[in-house]
């Protein structure tokens, strides 16, 4: 495109307004910001354009996006004219389990610990599992299935323990020395139950879920032996 009275090419691009609300929409001051986004933008577009403004950079699971009043993920279009929203954790969640899945990207504590918030909970547990003693650890995963069987596993530990909710993610790929590689966060009206049922989720995603890690170290890679999961076990449980 050129511009008419410079004659300079510039650069085509679309203005989209977007509409924010609860926190969100708190820590903005405003119900609707609006960001200049390059043609052919996507909604990975739009949250990164968040960091300069007032709402600031977006955590990991702090938000979905709406395009159209239909969710839509990091990789959908986004044109002029849309309706565009950022969407925050809906009050009182979608259930016990709150989010669970496998992923290559770091862990935030903080975005757990607020997803299994809840009114009716006196207690939060948060368990961290990192990486000791070797530089680095590599995680492999069936994550077609890892995350389904986490997902029944926290469902269950929910109404085993009377947890109000329960969050999981696991990562994969390389974790660095003292980073996590796994996070389960509990909630329940008291202390033991959120101890119990985040002791009991974790210690089940170890044994049942289809995750595997190598130790990586200046003497080389040794695969971390492991335990065959038992489907006779898991039916079990039920």
């Amino acid at each position: 495109m050129v511009s008419p009275d410079t004659g300079r090419a510039s650069i085509a691009g679309v203005r989209i307004s977007v509409r924010l609300f609860a926190g969100l929409r708190e820590r903005a001051g405003t119900d609707r910001l609006d960001v200049e986004l390059p043609d052919g933008a996507r909604v990975a577009d739009v949250l990164a354009a968040m960091a300069a403004t007032p709402v600031g950079a977006l955590r990991p699971r702090e938000c979905v996006v709406a395009v159209n009043r239909e969710y839509a993920d990091a990789d959908a279009p986004v044109r002029a004219g849309d309706e565009v929203a950022l969407v925050p954790p809906v009050s009182g969640g979608t259930g016990p389990v709150r989010c669970v899945r496998v992923t290559d990207q770091p862990l935030d504590l903080a975005a757990l610990a607020d997803a299994v918030r809840d009114p009716r909970a006196g207690a939060v547990v948060l368990f961290e599992g990192v990486t000791r003693e070797v530089p680095e650890l590599e995680y492999e995963a069936y994550a077609e299935m890892a995350e389904p069987r986490m997902e029944a596993i926290a469902a269950e530990e929910a109404e085993r323990h009377g947890l109000c909710a329960v969050a999981v993610e696991h990562r994969s790929g390389t974790v660095a020395l003292s980073e996590p590689s796994v996070i389960v966060a509990a909630s329940a009206p008291h202390r033991g139950e959120a101890f119990a049922g985040a002791r009991a989720v974790i210690d089940r995603v170890k044994a049942e879920a289809p995750i595997w890690k190598i130790e990586v170290s200046a003497e080389g890679r040794r695969r971390a032996e492991g335990t065959l999961p038992s489907s006779r076990g898991v039916r079990d449980r039920h």
